[in-house]
């Protein structure tokens, strides 16, 4: 089999994943970094769903406040 057909057909790494609390010594310099950025990003997708969810809230507070 030719260099280009093992490259094609060899397994895919699998992605970063990172479990809360899990071990770290086996992990290189650049995997942390990798986790690192996994993290962050998925930091960014909380906060804008917390954003989303408190913007739905007010919304929601609104509408159904009863006038004084």
């Amino acid at each position: 089999m030719a260099r280009d057909e093992e490259e094609v057909f060899a397994p895919k790494k699998a992605p970063a994943r990172h479990e809360l609390g899990q071990p770290l010594d086996a992990l290189s310099v650049d995997e942390l970094g990798e986790r690192i950025e996994l993290l962050r990003a998925e930091i960014a997708r909380l906060e804008a769903a917390r954003g989303n969810k408190s913007a739905s809230r007010t919304a929601a507070d609104a509408f159904f406040r009863k006038p004084s």
